[in-house]
Protein backbone atom coordinates (compact mmCIF):
# COMPACT_ATOMS: atom_id res chain seq x y z
CA UNK A 1 0.00 0.00 0.00
CA UNK A 2 1.58 3.29 -1.14
CA UNK A 3 2.02 5.99 1.52
CA UNK A 4 3.04 9.61 1.69
CA UNK A 5 3.62 11.79 -1.34
CA UNK A 6 6.52 12.65 -3.63
CA UNK A 7 7.14 15.62 -1.29
CA UNK A 8 7.32 13.77 2.04
CA UNK A 9 10.64 12.49 3.31
CA UNK A 10 11.25 9.28 5.22
CA UNK A 11 14.39 9.42 7.36
CA UNK A 12 15.56 6.44 9.40
CA UNK A 13 18.29 7.00 11.97
CA UNK A 14 19.71 3.83 13.54
CA UNK A 15 22.60 3.04 15.84
CA UNK A 16 23.54 1.64 19.22
CA UNK A 17 22.45 2.99 22.58
CA UNK A 18 24.06 6.39 23.31
CA UNK A 19 25.23 6.85 19.72
CA UNK A 20 23.41 10.20 19.49
CA UNK A 21 20.23 9.25 17.62
CA UNK A 22 17.77 11.00 19.93
CA UNK A 23 19.79 14.20 20.25
CA UNK A 24 20.21 14.38 16.46
CA UNK A 25 16.47 13.75 16.01
CA UNK A 26 15.56 16.52 18.48
CA UNK A 27 17.98 18.93 16.79
CA UNK A 28 16.49 18.12 13.38
CA UNK A 29 12.94 18.62 14.63
CA UNK A 30 13.82 22.07 16.00
CA UNK A 31 14.88 23.15 12.51
CA UNK A 32 11.40 22.45 11.15
CA UNK A 33 8.06 24.21 11.62
CA UNK A 34 5.71 21.42 12.70
CA UNK A 35 6.16 19.31 9.59
CA UNK A 36 8.56 16.65 10.92
CA UNK A 37 7.14 13.78 12.96
CA UNK A 38 9.83 12.14 15.10
CA UNK A 39 9.00 8.56 16.00
CA UNK A 40 11.28 7.23 18.71
CA UNK A 41 11.53 3.47 19.05
CA UNK A 42 12.06 3.86 22.81
CA UNK A 43 8.93 5.98 23.17
CA UNK A 44 6.76 3.46 21.33
CA UNK A 45 8.29 0.31 22.81
CA UNK A 46 9.09 1.41 26.36
CA UNK A 47 6.70 4.26 27.12
CA UNK A 48 3.55 3.51 25.12
CA UNK A 49 3.56 -0.30 25.11
CA UNK A 50 5.87 -0.98 28.08
CA UNK A 51 7.28 -3.80 25.99
CA UNK A 52 10.69 -5.41 26.33
CA UNK A 53 12.91 -5.52 23.26
CA UNK A 54 11.97 -8.90 21.78
CA UNK A 55 11.91 -10.37 18.27
CA UNK A 56 8.46 -9.89 16.74
CA UNK A 57 7.45 -7.31 19.34
CA UNK A 58 4.21 -5.35 18.97
CA UNK A 59 6.16 -2.10 18.74
CA UNK A 60 7.35 -2.99 15.24
CA UNK A 61 3.84 -2.90 13.81
CA UNK A 62 2.86 0.18 15.80
CA UNK A 63 5.94 2.08 14.61
CA UNK A 64 5.00 1.13 11.04
CA UNK A 65 1.41 2.34 11.50
CA UNK A 66 2.49 5.66 13.06
CA UNK A 67 5.02 6.28 10.28
CA UNK A 68 2.54 5.47 7.52
CA UNK A 69 -0.21 7.58 9.07
CA UNK A 70 2.15 10.53 9.52
CA UNK A 71 3.43 10.31 5.93
CA UNK A 72 -0.15 10.13 4.62
CA UNK A 73 -1.02 13.27 6.62
CA UNK A 74 1.81 15.17 4.89
CA UNK A 75 4.46 14.99 7.58
CA UNK A 76 8.07 14.17 6.93
CA UNK A 77 8.95 11.24 9.19
CA UNK A 78 12.13 10.69 11.16
CA UNK A 79 12.19 7.23 12.72
CA UNK A 80 14.98 6.80 15.26
CA UNK A 81 16.13 3.93 17.44
CA UNK A 82 18.48 1.01 17.76
CA UNK A 83 16.10 -0.81 15.42
CA UNK A 84 18.16 -4.01 15.28
CA UNK A 85 18.44 -5.18 11.68
CA UNK A 86 17.31 -8.74 12.39
CA UNK A 87 14.07 -7.49 14.01
CA UNK A 88 13.16 -4.35 12.08
CA UNK A 89 14.65 -4.74 8.59
CA UNK A 90 11.54 -6.26 7.00
CA UNK A 91 9.30 -3.46 8.29
CA UNK A 92 11.81 -0.75 7.34
CA UNK A 93 12.27 -2.09 3.81
CA UNK A 94 8.50 -2.39 3.27
CA UNK A 95 8.05 1.19 4.50
CA UNK A 96 10.79 2.36 2.12
CA UNK A 97 9.24 0.45 -0.82
CA UNK A 98 5.76 1.83 -0.12
CA UNK A 99 6.78 5.45 0.41
CA UNK A 100 6.11 7.66 -2.62
CA UNK A 101 8.83 10.16 -1.70
CA UNK A 102 12.55 9.96 -1.01
CA UNK A 103 13.83 7.72 1.79
CA UNK A 104 17.13 8.30 3.57
CA UNK A 105 18.61 5.75 5.95
CA UNK A 106 21.49 6.60 8.30
CA UNK A 107 23.49 4.49 10.72
CA UNK A 108 25.46 6.18 13.51
CA UNK A 109 28.57 4.04 13.80
CA UNK A 110 29.98 4.66 17.27
CA UNK A 111 32.48 2.45 19.09
CA UNK A 112 31.53 0.78 22.36
CA UNK A 113 34.00 2.91 24.33
CA UNK A 114 32.49 6.09 22.88
CA UNK A 115 28.93 4.93 23.65
CA UNK A 116 29.98 4.43 27.29
CA UNK A 117 31.49 7.91 27.40
CA UNK A 118 28.36 9.46 25.89
CA UNK A 119 26.05 7.45 28.14
CA UNK A 120 27.80 8.87 31.22
CA UNK A 121 26.64 12.37 30.18
CA UNK A 122 22.95 11.42 29.86
CA UNK A 123 20.32 12.10 32.55
CA UNK A 124 19.42 8.39 32.67
CA UNK A 125 23.07 7.32 33.15
CA UNK A 126 22.27 5.86 36.58
CA UNK A 127 19.40 3.70 35.29
CA UNK A 128 21.66 1.22 33.49
CA UNK A 129 25.35 0.78 33.02
CA UNK A 130 28.17 -0.90 31.16
CA UNK A 131 26.88 -4.47 31.56
CA UNK A 132 23.51 -3.66 29.97
CA UNK A 133 25.07 -1.55 27.25
CA UNK A 134 27.52 -4.32 26.41
CA UNK A 135 24.59 -6.75 26.10
CA UNK A 136 22.71 -4.37 23.76
CA UNK A 137 25.70 -3.30 21.67
CA UNK A 138 25.87 -4.64 18.12
CA UNK A 139 28.85 -3.47 16.08
CA UNK A 140 27.92 -2.34 12.56
CA UNK A 141 24.39 -3.75 12.69
CA UNK A 142 23.74 -2.61 9.12
CA UNK A 143 20.78 -3.46 6.91
CA UNK A 144 21.65 -6.13 4.36
CA UNK A 145 20.83 -4.06 1.27
CA UNK A 146 23.66 -1.59 1.92
CA UNK A 147 21.29 1.39 1.72
CA UNK A 148 22.40 3.15 4.88
CA UNK A 149 24.72 6.11 4.96
CA UNK A 150 27.22 5.47 7.73
CA UNK A 151 28.08 8.43 9.95
CA UNK A 152 31.09 7.91 12.19
CA UNK A 153 31.66 9.01 15.76
CA UNK A 154 33.94 11.81 14.57
CA UNK A 155 30.92 13.68 13.16
CA UNK A 156 29.59 16.16 15.74
CA UNK A 157 25.85 16.44 16.36
CA UNK A 158 25.83 19.76 14.50
CA UNK A 159 27.71 18.32 11.52
CA UNK A 160 25.38 15.31 11.45
CA UNK A 161 22.28 17.51 11.55
CA UNK A 162 23.58 19.75 8.75
CA UNK A 163 24.45 16.71 6.65
CA UNK A 164 21.03 15.09 7.08
CA UNK A 165 19.23 18.36 6.33
CA UNK A 166 21.31 18.85 3.19
CA UNK A 167 21.06 15.27 1.92
CA UNK A 168 17.32 14.97 2.54
CA UNK A 169 16.51 18.36 1.04
CA UNK A 170 15.00 19.59 4.30
CA UNK A 171 17.50 22.38 4.80
CA UNK A 172 15.04 25.09 3.80
CA UNK A 173 12.54 26.08 6.46
CA UNK A 174 8.86 25.44 5.63
CA UNK A 175 6.16 28.09 6.05
CA UNK A 176 3.74 25.97 8.04
CA UNK A 177 3.43 22.45 9.32
CA UNK A 178 1.52 19.48 8.00
CA UNK A 179 -2.05 19.62 9.18
CA UNK A 180 -1.57 23.24 10.34
CA UNK A 181 -3.21 26.30 8.82
CA UNK A 182 -0.75 28.11 6.59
Amino acid sequence: MRVGSPHTRLIVLRGNSASGKSSVARALQVTRDRDLAVIGQDVVRRDILRERGVPGGSNIGLIDVIARYSLDRGYHVLLEGMLYADRYERMLQALRADHRGPAHFYYLDVSFDETLRRHATKPQAGMYGEAEMRRWYRPRDLLRDGSETIIGEDSSREETVRRILRETGLSSRPRGGAGEPR
